[in-house]
């Protein structure tokens, strides 16, 4: 699974890309989801400035979780995404940095 399809509460869905196998992302904003494979179940949901951080400021991932992510230049549609988002998912963890 390189990606997952997550539906906001208003019904638009938004694409995210699996985290690198390299480990490394690029320094860009956006926002990621922590979401368990064998079921896509999504446990956190996050924006950040720089996702090239995330890895690292996320608690190491249990078993069968992943990190996805999605890019975004603007910080407002961020912020609308994700709360669309989490507004669809309401037993998922909310971040935004």
């Amino acid at each position: 699974m390189d990606f997952v399809d997550l539906q906001g509460a208003s019904g638009q869905t938004y694409r995210f890309r699996r985290w690198p196998s390299s480990g490394h992302h690029p320094p860009i904003a956006g926002n990621y989801a922590l979401v368990r494979a064998a079921d896509r179940q999504v446990f956190e949901l996050g924006a950040m400035d720089n996702l090239s951080e995330a890895g690292l400021n996320l608690t190491a991932p249990a078993d069968g979780l992943e990190l996805f992510t999605r890019l975004n230049v603007s910080r407002g549609r961020r912020e609308a995404e994700h709360a669309d988002v989490w507004a669809a998912l309401p037993n998922a963890h909310s971040a935004v940095a």
